[in-house]
Formats: structure tokens, C-alpha cells, sequence
């Protein structure tokens, strides 16, 4: 805000010798959001359209270290006044848009899980004067990011996962009516409307391309891309859509990627990719994990959405919640099993792959069958009694599984089963899923496996460290590295083309021979 006469003897660009131009005007930072010690404001706050005040959300230390992020305070611009709106114990709020005319925003509560029922965020319309809400398209059975109020605020935009997408959605706020806008394979994020509300700009990606600013017709659900500083690249294969019906009934989904060109006599080896979370959706482009470049080396990709993933309705979460080893597992491998029946993909040859929820499932995948030539594991969870105390988010972890389904869930029981080879991967700064998960699991494989080390201390098993990364690899020479690695070692056990040399980016002249 403009300064007042109290800043009047700060030297201004005048004092250093810099003529100040006729309209510039010193500012200063003041703060607004003071509050109690027991809360400390969460992220997302939202201003008013016509800048009067603010909404966000204060997090609340409860006994037994649950954190509650549930108590929406409206802060008065102004004044720095502070009114607390919405407070209801046991559950979370986040604050979205707020309308035109400033008297509602849209929030979405999220009572708290306990191990026998699933996370379930619904969107309320509030009153921002009372903190009074109403249900916002409760029979719509998908969690939505409410993005921007129409002009007239009739309606709002949203976006949501939904069957391996993320679409653009409209919803009318008297009724609950959801009307889908766009309709292409693609997940839009950073979605803004123009002022006349006719039109929508964001960020869409798919399988197919990677993230790119594109326009939206409102009225038609048209869209178009717009100049972007590179053109789409090159994709060496085909992407389809793929599904089954699981042991219990259930429809079960995902996407295949499969190399260009014939497929070899036998087909194509074939990578099981799970995705992390759990609760999420193999539905944008990742650089992390592109199954292009495995493609490009010929091998088929396999990115299932098993049970726990988002965008398949409600009871499709339930039916995982807490059981992490029974519905997620046996839709993996009834996705796989249709997939390995194709004439182009060979059965015979297959590794399984995942990072962080999608490593635990590597790992318990490992212990449960030996139909894999290999497993890569990154990030993973491994023994749930020792990550659930350490990991940076405990309190939520707990509101998830009780100890006997800690007990019953963690793959870690199993090790005696695991005969395929495993590269481990974890990074040393990871405080999602501590670097003791990893420790862990690579000595339970090399002492307790199916697949030990041998007297010499040799093993089929490796353990890829990095000791600057954290839950992701961000690095480029590093990703580098994790392609490179995987690769090889995927080479070996997949396609037989030997042991690997070490990668030319780690600075070795020869592969070691012993365990790490």
C-alpha cells in the first residue's frame, strides 16, 4: 500500500541518485494475518473480487499430532479484522473462488477418514458474511477443483479427474447441474476465464503431448492450442485405451502404450506402471515417468488405474481403502492379464514398475507373484509399522489404517516370497517415505529374500542412491542417471542383453560386482 508520512525520512530513488518518475509512489508490506498461536494459516487464500477481504484457512494442532486445516477466516483488507466463518471439528476445509459480488465463495469440506471409511471431499457454496453453507453438486459423484466463477455468477468452472482425464466441467450453482465442456483425452490444469466469461485459457496435456496453453470455447467445448515456445514433439508409438472387468465385477481401466511400427514375432515386453498417491490418475503427461522412452527402446506400457485411483467414483476409492494388498493388487493383475493376451504384447517377458504408493504396490506385487523377470521400486513404502511414525504427514497416515491393517497390508511380510530381481531407488532427502523404508528393504532382500545375496556377497538385487534427491528425482543429470540405470537394468532381466555397464553419467569405468 502507498506509504504514509511516518516513511517520509526513508531515502527514496531521489537519495541514490535516481530521478523517481512522476507516478511512482514508495510501498511497504503490511502484514494481515495475525492469529492465535494455536493456528497458523494453510495456503490457497482467495481475495474478493473487488479487493475488500480475503478467505483462507488456518491449521489447527489437535491432541495426538493430528493437524486440522479446517477453520475458514475471513480477513478484512482494510482493517486487518479477522472473523472466523466456519469451524467444525473433524474435518478439513480449502477455500476456493469467490464471486463476483463477493457474497459466496465455494469451499470444499473434507471430513476426516478413519480406516474403515475413504477420504470424501464435497463442494459447498458459503456465505461469506455468515460462514453458512450449502452442497454444491452432491449427486455428482467426482472430486472437483472449483477454478472461477461465471460472470453473472450463475455458475462455476471446474475441473476433475474422470475415466484417465481431467475435463473441464460446468456446474450451475442453483441446481447442482454438471454439464462436461471439453471432451478430447486431456487433463487441463491453471484454467482462467476471460472477463466476458465466453472463453477459458489453461494448461492441457495427455499421453500424447506434453503440457501446452490452449483456448476454450465455453459454449462449445472447442479448443484450441495456442502459439507455444516449442511445437508438440515427435511420438514414437500409439497410445490406446484399455479395460477389464476385475474379480469382483468391477470395470477397471487404463492406458497402453505400444512402441511404432509391427510388433516382433511374440510381441512387444510389456512394463506394468503403477502410479502413485494412491489417490490419483495415470491422466497427464509426466517427464518423470514418460513411458515414450521406454517405447522408444520396444517396449509396450502399461498404465493401469486400479482400485484407490480418483476419477471412477466414489466406491472405486472404498473398495481399496485400507486393503491396499487385496482390490488395488487384483486389479493390477487383471489389467495385466487382458493386456498379455493380445497377440502384440509377449507375457513371457515383463517387469513391474513404481514410485512412492506405486512402489509399495511393486513391492507387494514382488511378494505375491513371480510372474515379473524384475521389479524397479522407487520411493517405496516397504514395512507400514516404521513409515507411518515417520513420515511428514503421520497424522493423516493414521487416519487411513489401524495397526492390524498396517500389519495385514505391509509388504515387507512377504520378503521370503520375492524371487524376482529388484533395483530399490530412493533418495536420501525423501521425507515422504523416509530413506529408512529403502535402507530397510534393501538389506530384508539381501538377507531374508527369496533371492538373497550369496556367500560372496554378490546378488541380482541393486540399490540405486541418491543422497541430494527427495520423493522425486528433480535434478536433469540425475533423471539422467534414473532413466539410465533403469534401463539397464531392465535390459538385463527383460530383454537378456546381459549385465549393464554403468552409466557413463556416474563417472565409473566398470560395473561393480558386489551388493550396492
Amino acid at each position: 500500500e502507498p506509504a504514509t508520512d511516518a516513511d517520509a525520512a526513508e531515502p527514496g530513488p531521489a537519495a541514490s541518485g535516481l530521478a523517481p518518475e512522476a507516478d511512482d509512489v514508495a510501498h511497504h508490506l503490511r502484514h494481515v494475518s495475525g492469529f492465535p498461536r494455536s493456528h497458523a494459516f494453510g495456503i490457497g487464500a482467495q481475495v474478493a473480487p473487488d479487493g475488500s477481504f480475503l478467505l483462507t484457512t488456518a491449521a489447527t494442532a489437535e491432541a495426538r499430532g493430528n493437524v486440522r486445516e479446517g477453520t475458514v477466516v475471513r480477513v478484512d483488507l482494510a482493517t486487518g479484522e479477522h472473523r472466523v466463518l466456519h469451524d467444525v471439528p473433524g474435518e478439513d476445509v480449502a477455500v476456493g473462488p469467490v464471486s463476483h459480488d463477493g457474497t459466496r465463495a465455494v469451499v470444499v469440506r473434507t471430513p476426516d477418514s478413519t480406516p474403515h471409511s475413504a477420504v470424501r471431499p464435497r463442494l459447498y457454496v458459503m456465505d461469506t458474511a455468515t460462514g453458512q453453507t450449502t452442497p454444491l453438486a452432491h449427486g455428482w459423484d467426482r472430486w472437483a477443483d472449483v477454478v472461477a466463477w461465471l460472470p453473472d455468477d450463475s455458475a462455476v468452472i471446474a475441473l476433475a479427474d474422470s475415466e484417465g482425464r481431467r475435463p473441464v466441467f460446468r456446474i450451475e450453482v442453483a441446481t447442482g447441474a454438471v454439464a462436461q465442456v471439453t471432451r478430447e483425452d486431456e487433463a487441463w490444469t491453471d484454467v482462467v476465464l476471460s472477463p466476458d466469461g465466453a472463453t477459458a485459457y489453461g494448461v492441457r496435456s495427455s499421453y500424447l503431448f506434453p503440457p501446452e496453453v490452449a483456448r476454450i470455447d465455453l459454449a462449445t467445448g472447442e479448443t484450441t492450442r495456442l502459439p507455444n515456445p516449442v511445437e508438440r514433439p515427435a511420438i514414437p508409438g500409439t497410445l490406446e485405451d484399455v479395460e477389464t472387468v476385475a474379480e469382483d465385477g468391477t470395470r477397471v481401466r487404463g492406458w497402453l502404450v505400444l512402441p511404432e511400427g509391427e510388433a516382433p514375432a511374440g510381441g512387444h515386453p510389456l512394463l506394468l506402471w503403477i502410479h502413485g498417491g494412491p489417490l490419483g490418475s495415470w491422466n497427464a503427461w509426466s517427464w518423470r515417468w514418460t513411458p515414450w522412452i521406454m517405447a522408444a527402446r520396444g517396449y509396450a506400457v502399461l498404465l493401469p488405474d486400479p482400485a484407490l485411483s480418483t476419477g471412477y467414483g466414489q466406491d472405486f476409492i472404498e473398495r481399496g481403502w485400507g486393503r491396499w494388498g487385496q482390490a488395488p493388487y487384483t486389479d493390477l493383475m487383471a489389467l495385466t492379464d487382458a493386456v498379455v493376451a493380445r497377440e502384440d504384447v509377449d507375457g513371457d517377458r515383463t517387469a513391474a514398475m513404481g514410485g512412492s504408493f506405486g512402489g509399495y504396490m511393486a513391492n507387494w506385487v514382488a511378494g505375491h507373484t513371480d510372474r515379473f523377470r524384475c521389479v524397479v521400486t522407487h520411493a517405496s513404502l516397504w514395512a507400514l509399522d516404521g513409515f507411518g511414525p515417520t513420515t511428514d504427514a503421520a497424522f493423516y497416515w493414521a487416519r487411513e489404517m489401524d495397526e492390524q491393517m498396517q500389519q495385514e497390508n505391509s509388504p515387507h511380510r512377504f520378503v521370503g516370497e520375492i524371487v524376482s530381481p529388484m533395483l530399490v531407488i530412493h533418495g536420501d532427502k525423501d521425507y515422504r517415505v523416509p530413506i529408512g523404508e529403502g535402507l530397510r528393504l534393501w538389506s530384508d532382500l539381501l538377507a531374508k529374500s527369496g533371492r538373497p545375496a550369496a556367500a560372496d556377497g554378490t546378488t541380482d538385487h541393486r540399490f540405486l542412491y541418491f543422497p541430494h534427491e527427495n520423493h522425486w528425482i528433480l535434478a536433469p543429470q540425475h533423471a539422467k542417471v534414473w532413466y539410465e540405470v533403469v534401463l539397464g537394468f531392465l535390459g538385463e532381466h527383460v530383454l537378456g542383453d546381459g549385465a549393464p555397464s554403468a552409466p557413463e553419467t556416474l563417472g565409473l569405468t566398470r560395473p561393480s560386482s558386489t551388493a550396492g
